[in-house]
């Protein structure tokens, strides 16, 4: 088996773990469950990962690695406003999946803090890099209040996710949307 191909059913087994730990949550996936969404072979797991824990650590860097590439796309565009209303749609753009299973990294993280064995942290810097990217964007708008800002916008579409989730409701987070839109022009 050449480097590449390991590599590619490693990063395949990654964003299975990703995909399925917010569909079903941590305690009711299997890694069965990640190796049949994986397209791999149960026991080819064990060879790349040999704990749930290491399979969950994986989907951790899935989420990072996901947030790079969201972030990279944003900062394509010129004007910081434009960044954060970018990002604020690409949320909305997935009411319907938020819906059923909530947000991804944010239910993730809620799931993750009732446990001691540092995962928490570990979502809780990828977390941490978000809030850090839409504090930049409040702070090239010359907002002197950038990370008060950026806590309210993250905290609003935590919040928002929750409640659509909970009544399965992709209008609420649509609605919410707009609003953070309106209040992102009004700044």
């Amino acid at each position: 088996m050449t480097n590449s191909s390991r590599s590619g059913k490693r990063e395949r087994l990654a964003i299975a773990a990703a995909q399925v730990l917010h569909e079903q949550g941590v305690e009711k996936t299997t890694l069965a469950d990640i190796a049949h969404a994986a397209d791999v072979p149960v026991g080819n797991v064990y060879y790349y990962f040999k704990t749930k824990d290491q399979l969950i650590e994986a989907a951790i860097g899935a989420h990072d690695e996901e947030l790079t590439r969201l972030i990279t796309a944003l900062d394509e565009l010129t004007d910081p406003r434009d960044r954060v209303k970018g990002l604020v749609r690409g949320w909305v753009s997935q009411s319907e999946v938020t819906a059923r299973f909530g947000c991804p990294t944010g239910t993730l993280a809620a799931e993750l803090d009732k446990r001691e064995d540092g995962l928490d942290r570990a979502i809780a810097l990828v977390m941490g890099r978000l809030l850090g990217w839409v504090e930049r964007q409040f702070a090239e708008l010359g907002r002197e209040d950038a990370a008060e800002l950026a806590i309210a916008l993250v905290a609003s579409y935590q919040g928002v996710a929750l409640l659509t989730n909970t009544f399965r409701a992709p209008h609420m987070m649509r609605n919410e949307g707009r609003r953070l839109e309106e209040w992102l022009d009004s700044l």
